[in-house]
Formats: structure tokens, sequence, C-alpha cells
């Protein structure tokens, strides 16, 4: 997995650059987060098409699975995308209370992600 690491006011924030699903489950979140962590960043910036359509269904439970472990690790993330198409109340719900607390965010552009991040 291919990581540039960039800083933001001091912080160092991992955005791993390959294209396409990274994140098919918890297994490879895990992987993710030892990268970040290997290369002294607890704070990753991915985007919505990194991470695969059934973390977006709630009832698969792979949101709840994933966010639990970037919890456990302490480790903040920003999920870079267009979330207006989804239209479930229980995911905008979700999406709408991760970002209150700051840990997980749901964000419509790179530079957002930056700047919640570099907090």
């Amino acid at each position: 997995m291919e990581i540039e690491i960039i800083e933001v006011n001091g912080n160092n924030i991992a955005v791993p650059g390959s294209a396409g699903i990274l994140i098919h489950g918890t297994q490879d979140a895990l992987d993710l987060l030892a990268e970040a962590s290997y290369l002294d960043s607890n704070k990753i910036i991915i985007y919505e098409g990194q991470v695969a359509p059934s973390f977006f269904e709630l009832k698969s439970g792979m949101a709840g699975e994933i966010l639990q472990k970037f919890s456990n690790y302490n480790v903040q993330l920003a999920i870079v995308g267009d979330f207006s198409k989804y239209t479930s109340k229980s995911l905008r719900d979700f999406m709408f209370e991760s970002n209150k607390y700051g840990r997980i965010n749901f964000v419509g552009s790179f530079e957002e992600a930056k700047k919640k991040l570099s907090r």
C-alpha cells in the first residue's frame, strides 16, 4: 500500500495513493491503521471510492466495525466524497453524529478533510 504523508499545521496526515477499493473489510482497515502508525501518523484521509460500497449500507455492520477500530486505536479518519446520493436516514444520521464528534469525518473535499484533521 502506497501512502503519502502530508504535514498540515504540525500534524502528519496519511493519504493512501492507491486507486480503487482499499478497504473491503475490518482487516483492510487494520492494515491501513498499522501502515499509517508505522509512518508516524494517527490521521488518515481516504476517498469514498476507496471503501467498499457495503460500508455505506449500515445493515452490513461494516461501518460500525471499522469505525470502532479507528476509535480504539485513537486514529482520526476523514472520508472525502459526495454523500448527497445516500438517502438512508439512518446513514445520514450516522454521518452527522460521526462528524459531530470529530473522530470520523465525512467531508466534501480534500481541503475540508485537511482542515478537520489538522486541529
